[in-house]
């Protein structure tokens, strides 16, 4: 059993320690917004955050994000209100396929709260997520519009 704190409320998971915190999300907690990608923490389908930085969940065991606090992109929107980002991420038209964008969502919440006015090269240097459909000028679009709001 773990203890885990998600998107502001503690869940306890019945899983092996080692198991990586992407099916804890997904499997155990029902956050399906988490999506499996590689399974080798490259293509950052799986991005949350964890104590505010954005990390790959399929390569970090359920073991090292007890007692640090996850969000996942369920917790963004408030209340059915998409949040700044998100709906650049809609009024710029980032996604295609759709699959990778809630890592990449992640990815990004994590640089604009460092970082709330960053350069092209901040965001290529933070948004290391892979995009088979090739939106990444959209996303960086994306990323500045909602830095603006």
């Amino acid at each position: 059993m773990a203890k885990l704190t998600i998107n502001g409320k503690v869940r306890t998971v019945d899983v092996d320690p080692n198991t990586p915190l992407l099916w804890a999300i997904r499997e155990q907690v029902g956050l399906t917004g988490t999506k499996y990608g590689c399974g080798i923490a490259q293509c950052g389908s799986c991005t949350v955050l964890l104590d505010g930085a954005a990390i790959r969940s399929c390569a970090l065991p359920v073991s090292a994000a007890e007692g640090k606090k996850i969000e996942t992109v369920e917790s963004l929107s408030v209340g059915g209100k998409l949040s700044k980002l998100q709906q650049a991420w809609v009024d710029k038209q980032a996604p295609q396929c759709g699959y990778c964008q809630t890592g990449m969502i992640m990815a990004a919440t994590a640089l604009l709260r460092k970082n709330p006015r960053p350069s092209d090269a901040d965001i290529d240097a933070a948004v290391t997520n892979i995009c088979r459909c090739g939106t990444f000028q959209e996303v960086r679009a994306a990323i500045h519009a909602a830095a603006k709001a």
